[in-house]
């Protein structure tokens, strides 16, 4: 795995043989279905990549996997898309649930149908999964607070913009003003979710700067969410704004950290490559193989990828130009 996904933060919860799907198949046909969002932002779109890259790279290694791959633009399609791989009769799901609350019914069928269930960062409102793979998203949130606490000298005025309502989101954000609360200078103005969108970020932050009259920062939540933000503020002719903030680690956001943008000097990150951990983790398990070097059980049932912190100082490390995302 590449430099800039960072280290891995293994929670590891002994699985014992008797829960549903956790069979091996090493001798037989494997069928694994993938089901995730989507390509409508930039980080959905590194997703659908990474997902078909790590699918491709098994297939080389293993002809005798035979992966499904579906996505949906909606939580209902998701679900009717499931219950489709169900019919195909896979031995395995990998899902990036569109939203977290409608897909947990389906995914527990799945679970107690004693296929194995790996989930991807919007995490289900029960567990119904063997591995649970993610990024730091209370990390995430903590990150971008204590950063942005600090260049406001713990004082100012904030706006921050939310992603889809969902179980990471949550995480985000309450860890966001927990930090927040340290500072009793810094006021949070307003927090409305933006589905991490670039026209929704534009929308959003249009309404802030016309219902505030001093902001002095802006967590955008989300890179794409934060190209919307920038363009309403540019739009607007205001000159008020000293911190900006989305997270995620885009190509192009880190690029103007390295190109000395003094609106954008800082982000965290939260790499789409997550879903191929996900895909490998569900081929090891349905496989009966272990983690190399990992000895409480053969596969870890919670990885946390941890958020890092992208400054002028390192962000050439985290910037790859011919990236999608």
């Amino acid at each position: 795995m590449k430099k800039f996904l960072g280290t891995l933060i293994i929670a590891a919860f002994i699985v014992g043989l008797c829960l549903p799907g956790t069979p091996s198949l090493a001798a037989d046909k494997i069928k694994i279905g993938v089901s995730i969002p989507t390509a409508d932002h930039g980080w959905t779109g590194g997703i659908v990549w990474w997902a078909k890259k790590a699918i491709e790279d098994w297939q080389k290694k293993d002809p005798n996997i035979e992966f499904f791959l579906v996505t949906a633009d909606a939580p209902a399609k998701q679900v009717a898309d499931v219950e489709d791989l169900m019919v195909k009769g896979i031995n395995g799901l990998v899902i990036l649930p569109h939203d977290s609350a409608p897909l947990t019914p389906v995914v527990e069928e799945v679970y107690n149908k004693g296929i194995y269930v790996v989930v991807c960062d919007r995490g289900l409102i029960k567990d119904a999964q063997q591995v649970y793979v993610a990024g730091d998203n209370p990390g995430f949130g903590r990150g971008n607070a204590e950063w942005i606490a600090k260049e406001l000298g713990g004082k100012g005025n904030i706006v921050i913009l939310e992603g889809i309502p969902c179980v990471i989101n949550t995480e985000r954000v309450e860890a966001f003003k927990e930090v927040m609360k340290k500072y009793p200078d810094i006021t949070i103005l307003d927090s409305q979710p933006a589905y991490w969108q670039t026209q929704k970020g534009l929308e959003i932050m249009e309404n802030y700067l016309q219902k505030y009259e001093q902001i002095d920062a802006v967590w955008a939540g989300d890179d794409d969410t934060l190209k919307g933000v920038l363009q309403a503020y540019m739009e607007a002719g205001r000159s008020d704004i000293k911190v900006f903030m989305g997270g995620g680690g885009e190509k192009t956001i880190v690029k103007k950290i390295i190109d000395g943008d003094p609106l954008i000097r800082a982000a965290v990150t939260y790499h789409p490559a997550m879903i191929a951990t996900s895909v490998s983790m569900a081929v090891k398990g349905l496989k009966g193989e272990t983690l190399d070097g990992f000895y409480q059980q053969k596969i870890p049932s919670k990885i946390i990828i941890a958020s890092e912190l992208i400054t002028k100082e390192n962000a050439e490390k985290y910037y790859e130009p011919d990236s999608i995302y």
